[in-house]
């Protein structure tokens, strides 16, 4: 006789212990919602009152007015200096007053502002794309002083500035063509007493030799500073330069800038 199977019935204890964490569950999203409630309520209950009162004054100051030194109109004296004192920086100022002065017993042959097209007719092969390439770099003005000493040397010193550092910074780089053996012939080195992205000195392999002529031999020093460009030109016609003195030369008007 067969005797029909029934599965075991579940203790009661069982059972409960299964549906509990069920209920715990919901109590406790019960009880964190109601704290979430409670606080927005808080907050906006705060809110109401506050927008309700008058504002509370502040306490007086300790002192009622603060002397300032009065304004005064203009006058002869004024200039864009004045006005822009905490803003203004020395090259702002007269550039020819930056550059140094020629030793004592040297001849003066020029001295002070070039315009860009008076600079690219003496500077440049081809003075129209020089002056383009001037103008495209925002140039704004161009001081010199040229000197000669004892007929055998014959120094350049030349201060280019720059509506901004990017300007200067693509005049400094465009000289790849000192390379070229017709002018240099060589890298170049870094200059002395300056960081190496922001100066340079070449001084020619050889001297230029031609029939009736002296051997002339020149150095160039090209370094920047802001938005100033520096540029000095040495050149001796007995075919020697001395490096130290090109050096020292450069120290001095880079120290000015």
């Amino acid at each position: 006789m067969e005797h029909e199977q029934t599965l075991p019935e579940q203790p009661e204890g069982e059972e409960t212990a299964v549906r509990r964490p069920r209920a715990g569950r919901r109590t406790v999203l019960l009880i964190a919602g109601a704290a979430v409630l409670g606080v927005l309520a808080g907050t906006v209950t705060g809110y109401a009152i506050q927008y309700d009162r008058r504002p509370t004054p502040l306490p007086p100051l300790a002192q009622q007015k603060i002397d300032q030194p009065k304004p005064q109109a203009p006058n002869e004296s004024t200039s864009a200096r004045s006005i822009n004192a905490n803003r203004w920086h020395k090259t702002d100022d007269d550039l020819t007053k930056l550059l140094i002065e020629a030793p004592s017993g040297a001849k003066v042959t020029s001295s002070g502002y070039e315009t860009p097209d008076e600079f690219s007719a003496d500077y440049y092969k081809q003075p129209n794309q020089g002056l383009g390439f001037l103008l495209r770099k925002d140039i704004r003005r161009i001081a010199g002083r040229r000197w000669s000493e004892d007929d055998r040397n014959y120094i350049s010193v030349q201060l280019f500035q720059f509506a901004d550092r990017t300007g200067a910074d693509a005049y400094q780089n465009d000289k790849g063509y000192l390379e070229k053996k017709e002018y240099a012939g060589n890298k170049g080195k870094d200059l002395p007493g300056v960081p190496a992205a922001y100066g340079h000195l070449w001084i020619d392999s050889e001297a230029h030799e031609k029939p009736g002529y002296y051997p002339v031999r020149s150095s160039r020093v090209v370094a920047r500073r802001g938005d100033i460009v520096m540029e000095i030109e040495y050149t001796n016609n007995r075919g020697t330069i001395d490096e130290n003195t090109v050096v020292e030369l450069a120290k001095r008007q880079w120290e000015r800038l």
